[in-house]
């Protein structure tokens, strides 16, 4: 919003009293207007695009981020200042915008942003308490806040319940009840594993009325190899992990060994510190181990082209630039790539600072372009992986029978600094000055006398105690992953247009704690689903649509719908479909026909779809084969990442197509007739409510109501007759899938249960974390 003189309308207005000229009012206006969460968040909204850190947007040479910039004398009128602290009928800022005057207001008209009467009445306090400016919340190192007295009614179970219940009371907030034992244990087995619980783990942990007994379930789920899994599927999202190298002759890589390591990492519980560190420079570690360097396969995961008539140094620029923002967007939680074509908008990261950071990434061994044709499944530089490898230190890769070895697109250094350049609007042959490694001032200074100038040194930058940004970040993701939104929402972003933390003092507890107990994640993990605010029913009352209807204050459980993987994973493992095999080459399961070869371009291994066979069929969600150019479309549906960039959250939608997928996927339905097969033959003697209750349970881990059970018996009935009217379609129903169909079975009471099965599996209760 620009700013310049308005002469005498600036001194007339000086003498009108302030509330009179805002035709607002200060009640419900906070007694200490804080400049990070009351103030910046309207500058940065409404004035910085003009006023901010780009000097290239500014107008009339004003800058309103800094407090050098807003209280020095205005360019064009040297007697006027923007804010005079303590004195908001002094301030130009204050004046331009309460006019009634459009050609002087601000912002101006044209921008079609205005502020609120409240917006201006913080701005006007702010500035009468002093107008005091202090360094972004998310810039500044955490503090381990002193945690709260416990209120003595007994519902904290841990430091973050006391935190939560503070802040809820503020709300005029009351927590929930505890959930119920069954949806509990339905909720964190499919939190920590992925899975739902298993018909014995149901039986044992109702059956289990000791104290204990929750967390005796908690540590047997965390000792899982499924964990390993279950987290490892969001840092795929995090790294843009795929089974193809992307564009438009979209051919197969082999990446796979770094998806299996990542489950190992997890499984064994690697600290962050570490996982990060490896994934980062681990070829850079003195005398790196193969495993080390195999997980550096984290940078490699970008899209890779194999066209004819590509500059070479073009893509090469852009395979860095990707790294660059991955590494900002997933570990440090910035919008560093808005910075790439000019200085940030919003934040305050220059060019010089993205270039900067570039430069870390920009010494690898890399090409842009590798050759033609069939220029294989990995890219230079690449790690080879042999039986003796597999027998040694990467026993954790699942062996594979086709191929005596594979190789993996990996990280290496080039012995000579590759120069590096700010480019001018971001484009490749358009070098300006020459940079070198470095990170944003603004976070923290890049100290070179403590680490080398390359992506270790970077690593090291990262997890120094005075980083403000890596834990925080960190913690808020998984706590996203747990409680169904982030502490900040804006997981991605921690910058100045990013939410401000609904806990603030919460976070950052967590953060240092993280920090002090060794980057611990399944300590961190089971100090979530131990507190009591997990633990509360999701249950939703007219005073919390009233008063918290997005749950920002935690006053009970999110009904969370589950993540693509996920809702596959719970049909075949309820089913008993599911192949439990870790790691390995992805599989290609049921897909309509046509799909590659009309909506996407590939060649060599991926001209056509071929679909896979046998036990391959029923692999968990995410070994499924992940195509850049057309990722598995029933997981799209629901809203599975494009893995193309770097994604630290997936939108949640609701559309019909997702009903049409419960519907008529081969999956589904093959799990439902395997299940009912299971039952008619393991209960034969069983009546028609037993089969339904014993399926309603193991698919929702809870008894069927009796409303439940009649209705679903009536349509059990209702599927009977339908078939027994016409066998044929009895048994083409039951033809679905490649699984073996049991001959013994009646055609009709097979079909019928395998409908009603079907039905359970639409629930909105069974695609839902509740």
């Amino acid at each position: 919003m620009a700013v310049w003189a308005i002469g005498s309308v600036v001194f007339l207005l000086a003498t009108c009293d302030t509330a009179t000229e805002t035709g607002g009012t200060t009640a419900g206006l906070p007694d200490v207007v804080d400049y990070n969460f009351h103030i910046r968040p309207i500058l940065s909204d409404k004035c910085f695009a003009c006023h901010g850190p780009d000097n290239n947007t500014r107008e009339a040479g004003l800058r309103l981020d800094t407090k050098e910039g807003a209280y020095q004398a205005l360019s064009e009128n040297p007697g006027m200042y923007a804010i005079v602290p303590g004195k908001p009928e002094e301030s130009a800022v204050y004046h331009r915008l309460v006019t009634d005057d459009e050609t002087y207001r601000m912002p101006p008209v044209s921008s079609n942003l205005t502020l609120t009467d409240r917006e201006i009445n913080l701005i006007t306090r702010w500035i009468e308490q002093g107008a005091e400016y202090k360094p972004h919340w998310a810039f500044t190192p955490p503090v381990k806040a002193e945690v709260p007295q416990d209120d003595g009614n007994g519902w904290a179970r841990n430091e973050i319940d006391r935190f939560v219940l503070q802040r809820m009371k503020s709300e005029g907030l009351k927590p929930n009840p505890v959930a119920e034992k069954h949806h509990l244990l339905r909720r964190v087995s499919l939190d920590i594993t992925g899975l739902p619980p298993s018909p014995a783990q149901i039986e044992r942990f109702l059956a289990d009325d000791s104290p204990e007994a929750y967390e005796k379930m908690v540590d047997e789920l965390l000792a899982s190899d499924a964990y390993g899994e279950r987290m490892a599927l969001h840092w795929l999202d995090v790294a843009r992990y795929a089974d193809s190298y992307g564009y438009q002759d979209d051919d197969i890589r082999t990446q796979w060994p770094w998806r299996d390591w990542v489950i190992h990492a997890f499984n064994e519980n690697m600290p962050y510190d570490r996982f990060i560190t490896w994934q980062l420079a681990g070829d850079l570690l003195p005398d790196a181990s193969k495993e080390q360097i195999l997980a550096t396969a984290f940078n490699r995961n970008h899209k890779i082209t194999e066209e004819g008539g590509v500059i070479d140094e073009e893509y090469r620029v852009a395979y860095t630039i990707d790294k660059t923002n991955t590494y900002s967007k997933g570990i440090l939680g910035i919008t560093m790539e808005c910075a790439q074509c000019h200085d940030h908008k919003y934040d305050p990261f220059s060019q010089k600072n993205y270039y900067s950071l570039f430069a870390f990434f920009n010494n690898t061994l890399e090409n842009g372009l590798e050759g033609l044709v069939n220029s294989g499944p990995s890219k230079t530089p690449r790690l080879t992986i042999t039986q003796d490898d597999l027998n040694g230190i990467l026993n954790f890769i699942n062996k594979w029978d086709d191929q005596e070895q594979v190789s993996v697109s990996v990280m290496g250094e080039r012995d000579e600094v590759r120069p590096t350049f700010l480019l001018d609007r971001g484009v490749y042959d358009a070098p300006k000055e020459r940079v070198f490694p470095g990170t944003p001032e603004s976070v923290l200074d890049f100290d070179s006398t403590r680490y080398a100038p390359n992506r270790l040194g970077l690593a090291q930058w990262t997890f120094s105690k005075d980083n403000p940004l890596t834990a925080r970040v960190f913690v808020n993701q998984l706590w996203a992953l747990f409680f169904g939104n982030g502490l900040v929402s804006t997981i991605a972003d921690f910058g100045n247009q990013g939410t401000l933390p609904t806990h603030p003092e919460l976070l950052d507890w967590m953060a240092v704690d993280f920090q002090e107990n060794g980057w611990d994640i399944k300590r961190l993990v089971k100090q979530f689903v131990m507190s009591a605010t997990y633990r509360q029913s999701s249950q939703i009352t007219d005073q919390h649509r009233k008063r918290d209807p997005d749950n920002r204050y935690y006053a009970r459980a999110a009904r969370i719908r589950l993540p693509a993987e996920m809702i596959r994973d719970q049909v075949l493992a309820s089913s008993g479909l599911l192949n439990r095999t870790i790691g390995g080459p992805s599989i290609k399961p049921y897909q309509p026909d046509g799909i590659w070869e009309i909506t996407s371009p590939g060649r060599g291994a991926l001209a056509h779809y071929v679909q896979d066979h046998g036990d391959a069929l029923y692999r968990r969600g995410i070994y499924v084969f992940f195509k850049v150019t057309l990722p598995p479309p029933s997981m799209l549906i629901f809203d599975s990442s494009n893995r193309d960039m770097c994604e630290v959250t997936r939108q949640r939608t609701n559309t019909p197509l997702q009903a049409l997928v419960m519907l008529n996927d081969p999956t589904v339905l093959e799990g439902a007739r395997v299940f009912a097969g299971e039952l008619l033959a393991e209960q034969a003697d069983a009546s028609p409510d037993t089969w339904i209750q014993t399926a309603f349970k193991r698919i929702l881990c809870r008894d069927a109501t009796e409303g439940e059970l009649e209705v679903l018996q009536q349509y059990y009935e209702e599927e009977q007759q339908r078939f027994r009217q016409d066998s044929g379609e009895a048994d083409k129903f039951l033809q679905v899938g490649e699984a073996p169909l049991r001959e013994d079975i009646p055609a009709v009471e097979y079909a019928a249960l395998m409908a009603v099965i079907h039905a359970i599996y639409n629930l909105e209760e069974a695609t839902t974390r509740v």
